[in-house]
């Protein structure tokens, strides 16, 4: 269903300047997600640390000819041709043409919301209605204020039935989501702690969710949780109700037994007096309530089901994993992992992924797809806009898997090659020669597309270091919440970002806004540069050797005493070199490095007698601002660093920025943030204040080598330190104090996690293995140890040694394959 620009401005607005009448198929909110740009229309969104319109220009010069701006934006005349819609809000203007689009459509529109669940809900009802409906539904979690009418748009008259998921952060969101998905079937997976701290009780979030329902036709719910049975009876809304419960025969759906077994769960229900039964292939308390969310939705939509094709349909139930990998491959290639989410919106998403990731400009874009399953739109023009979408993206090399592909070959105009099945393309030798490119791996799970990934992957250690690029996205977000809106952040990548990783780390940061990256050392700022990173790179030690490579990669070197000065100048002015960026330490209390007080009238005479080397910062570094006892001295910090830098502003003829703070001096002393800050540790997950609102960034684990059964009184390990007090299953894990894990955990003082449970290190760790007790845990050689994460903090292991979490994640081995993620 396409509109034209007219009829979208008297949706959205009733200002516009219309020079031509274009059709408007997309809608765009990120400038970097550009691929079909006659087509679409802009959004220029302004927010507190943002502004949407200051990418208009270059998107102009890209092709667009369609915005939406705010009304006191007036520079539409530097673009001729291109068509404006003035609105109060543009955010507001992209709902209302959501909510427009949504009501030409008399179908069943499911709404899922809750505190967790909801992606699992939304993608286990496609997998077990897609059959017998062509849907659309939400890609990935995209919920949020943005994601649901950029969702919604994907309504086309194909659609039999829309499932989409919504997600709010606090109280008066859910109104805008209502209005633009109007459901008609409503779920509400459960109430937790997520967000809390922007509602003053559960009752206040729970009431803000149901108002996703308040024009449903019915809500599915669990009616033991007596919070939400409560709040559903106080809210009076006017639909019908479908509950389930394990305690209440009544209800429309009784859940009257659940078998866990090894592998499975069986779960026997009573439904309008008759009795069935499911089993999934998960064991996992969320995965069987999320399971019997859909029982529900599935049992409502077609009561005369079939008890085999429901037996069948549950137990395939594939897991769902939401993450884009991306890992090292062979013949150096990098692998971006997205196997068993494929359809057409989730293929737009991980290419504009891809295209962002510029690891270098020889790696060629490579995509390998399956086919497509369940589209509801005739193969012939389904697949002539998947060939559209992919040269659009600038994939130079295109290897198409399966029988539908494969017809239609003649649609893709690229570098190209089809196989029937993934065995006919990995029997092939094609996968070996495929060598310094960047490769997409898409796939429908049928095509079991983890087999080509694992051919393609580099074979290294099994110990990982998991990275969620989506947790740095949300601890970098937190401290920006912080600070004022023209306030700026430089965000500390040095030692290898913190032992997660440099790169991708920096590319986050440079997709979300960051103002400046600050290294170590001039090697590791040559490294981002070599790998894509354009952003301003401060070196925090620059060191007399390495000029060369500061120079040569436009570093910008921290100065902290007159030996490194004088030896830039020299190099600066043998250059040629004028105003070249440099950033002066203070020394306020830290005692490490920087000019002290008494310098400061040789530094100021030595900066004004010269030309070639222009202050862009002077800043200091505090020296307990974690530790309340220490404020005083912080104070003491503070305000002498304010003392010098005032004294510097009144002899240099130029402005310049100040920064002090770091991560817990942005949560501890926000109105001291002057021009910049330095966020370092907090960005990775950890925090002195804010403990729960924080995301842990990585994720180190490994897998079984294999358990053994020992008796009571034998040993394990060097030493014979690890003495049995009872018969004992003990697992090998293929990590060791090489790895970075330290040996003082030995003999029971650390441990790991498998399978929900703790199991205590035995004996002494070695230098590529260790020993865990097993005996209390269902574990089989293969499954996964967590050494650090969500179930074991950085924090916890600091303790247990004694150390500060800077430590833990800075002493991970290289050798550790470094695996990110993206949701």
């Amino acid at each position: 269903m396409n509109y034209s620009i007219s009829d979208i401005a008297k949706i959205i607005s009733g200002n516009a300047v219309i020079k031509t009448e274009n059709i408007i198929r997309f809608l765009l909110t990120d400038s970097r997600s550009l691929s079909t740009p006659e087509e679409t229309l802009f959004f220029a969104f302004k927010t507190n640390h943002n502004d949407g319109h200051k990418y208009i220009s270059d998107l102009y010069n890209q092709g667009i000819r369609n915005f939406v701006v705010q009304s006191e934006w007036n520079e539409h005349e530097l673009f001729p041709g291109a068509n404006f819609l003035f609105t109060e809000n543009t955010l507001s203007a992209l709902q209302q043409l959501a909510a427009y689009h949504r009501r030409k459509f008399q179908i069943p529109i499911i709404g899922i919301t809750g505190s967790n669940g909801k992606t699992i809900v939304k993608e286990w009802l496609y997998q077990l209605l897609s059959p017998d409906f062509n849907i659309t539904r939400s890609p990935r979690s995209y919920n949020s204020q943005i994601g649901v009418p950029l969702s919604v748009w994907q309504l086309n008259e194909q659609t039999e039935l829309g499932i989409f998921e919504a997600g709010i952060s606090q109280v008066y969101e859910m109104d805008n989501l209502e209005n633009i998905i109007k459901p008609t079937i409503g779920i509400l997976t459960n109430i937790g702690d997520a967000h809390q701290e922007n509602f003053s009780s559960f009752k206040e979030k729970c009431l803000e969710k149901l108002q996703l329902f308040k024009n449903c036709n019915l809500l599915i719910y669990h009616s033991d949780n007596q919070l939400i049975k409560e709040t559903i009876l106080s809210c009076a809304f006017d639909f019908q109700t479908f509950a389930w419960s394990k305690s209440d025969k009544e209800t429309q759906l009784f859940i009257e037994k659940i078998d866990n077994g090894k592998v499975n769960t069986t779960i026997s229900y009573l439904f309008q007096n008759k009795q069935g039964e499911i089993t999934i292939p998960f064991t996992d308390d969320a995965s069987v309530e999320n399971a019997i969310h859909c029982l529900a939705t599935v049992l409502y939509l077609n009561p005369k089901h079939s008890k085999e094709d429901f037996r069948l349909k549950f137990m395939g139930l594939e897991p769902v994993d939401m993450r884009l990998d991306v890992k090292k491959g062979i013949n150096n290639c990098i692998i971006i992992n997205d196997t068993y989410n494929s359809d057409i919106n989730s293929l737009n998403i991980a290419l504009e992924f891809m295209s962002r990731r510029s690891f270098d400009n020889k790696l060629k874009p490579v995509l390998i797809l399956s086919d497509i399953l369940q589209s509801g739109i005739p193969l012939h023009i389904f697949y002539e806009q998947v060939a559209e979408l992919i040269e659009k993206k600038q994939i130079l090399h295109f290897i198409g898997i399966g029988n539908d592909l494969s017809k239609y070959a003649d649609k893709f105009n690229i570098s190209k090659e089809f196989y029937s099945s993934t065995s006919e393309f990995l029997v092939s030798d094609k996968i070996n020669q495929l060598h310094d490119s960047i490769i997409l791996i898409k796939g429908s799970r049928s095509f079991a597309f983890e087999k080509i990934t694992e051919r393609l992957a580099e074979k290294v250690h099994e110990t990982m270091l998991e990275v969620d690029l989506d947790a740095v996205i949300h601890n970098f977000k937190y401290f920006k919440s912080k600070l004022r809106q023209e306030t700026k952040i430089i965000c500390m990548v040095k030692a290898f970002g913190y032992g997660i990783g440099s790169y991708e780390l920096a590319k986050t940061l440079q997709d979300q806004g960051c103002d400046y990256l600050a290294v170590a050392v001039a090697d590791e700022g040559d490294e981002l540069r070599r790998e894509g990173i354009t952003m301003p790179l401060i070196v925090m030690n620059p060191e007399i050797h390495s000029l060369n490579t500061l120079f040569e990669n436009k570093l910008e070197p921290e100065i902290y005493s007159f030996r490194i000065l004088k030896a830039i100048l020299k190099e600066t002015e043998k250059r040629g070199l004028s105003n070249y960026p440099v950033h002066i330490k203070l020394d306020t209390g830290m005692h490490r490095l920087g000019f002290e007080l008494k310098d400061m009238d040789e530094l100021l005479s030595i900066l004004l007698k010269q030309s070639t080397l222009k202050v862009k910062s002077v800043f200091s570094h505090l020296a307990a601002s974690d530790s309340p006892q220490h404020d005083d001295y912080t104070r003491m910090q503070l305000n002498l660093f304010r003392n010098l830098y005032q004294q510097m502003e009144t002899v240099l003829s130029y402005p310049f920025m100040k920064h002090i703070l770091n991560s817990a001096g942005i949560e501890r002393f926000p109105k001291y943030q002057v021009d910049m800050v330095r966020l370092g540790i907090g960005l990775y997950g950890i925090s002195v204040v804010e403990k729960n609102i924080l995301q842990p960034v990585a994720t180190l684990k490994t897998t079984i080598l294999q358990i053994k059964n020992r008796e009571k009184g034998e040993t394990v390990g060097y030493n014979r330190n690890g003495i049995l007090e009872r018969d004992s299953r003990i697992a090998c894990l293929p990590i060791g104090y090489a790895d970075g894990l330290d040996r003082k955990l030995s003999n029971r003082k650390g441990s790991v996690f498998i399978n929900g449970k703790r199991c205590s290190i035995i004996g002494n760790i070695c230098m590529d293995l260790c020993m865990v007790d097993v005996t209390d845990v269902e574990a089989k050689e293969g499954d996964y140890a967590i050494i650090f994460g969500k179930e074991i903090s950085i924090e916890e292991i600091a303790r247990q040694l004694d150390t500060i979490p800077y430590e833990i994640l800075t002493s991970i081995s290289p050798r550790v394959k470094r695996v990110y993620f993206k949701n």
